[in-house]
């Protein structure tokens, strides 16, 4: 009896483990997720073969053990440093909003197929072509500015 206690015991430990590490750590579906499913299946199958008073024990208290770990991995910063903790501060603003009005021109800083980059006004800005591809270095033409799109043609130098 003692044997098979700690062959359970040791079948739901490493379970435990496993899925704990896989909420904790790594991100999806992986060979830790589906291990520690399969060692909680093997051990509560063995704790139930070997009766159903081992079995519900094994049930109640994995649980218990599982829901106290999970709490106190929640609650304490043991992960602070392995955890990614990076906050998006910034803000897309609104071509609008920078100033950018039809009749201005600019130059592309890389080519628009049918989008790239462009400086209108000293302003580094997404903007997309009209009807071409343009190359890099050419001077444009702001036709639209339809919120955080500007839309460009190439100048005619006539």
């Amino acid at each position: 009896m003692l044997f098979e206690t700690l062959i359970i015991a040791f079948l739901m430990v490493v379970a435990i483990v496993l899925v704990l590490l896989e909420i904790f750590m790594l991100p999806g579906i992986t060979v830790a997720g589906v291990g520690g499913f399969l060692f909680a299946a093997g051990g509560l199958i063995y704790a139930y073969s070997v009766s159903v008073w081992m079995g519900n024990i094994t049930l109640g208290v994995s649980l218990l053990v599982f829901i106290a770990s999970f709490a106190w991995l929640l609650r304490s910063k043991s992960f602070n440093r392995v955890a990614l903790k990076t906050d998006v501060d910034s803000k897309l603003v609104s071509s609008r909003d920078l100033g950018i009005v039809p009749g201005d021109e600019g130059i592309t800083l890389s080519r628009l197929a049918p989008i790239g980059k462009a400086r209108i006004k000293g302003i580094t800005v997404e903007a997309k072509s009209m009807d071409e591809l343009i190359d890099e270095g050419t001077p444009v033409e702001v036709m639209r500015v339809d919120g955080y799109n500007v839309l460009v043609k190439r100048k005619n130098n006539s």
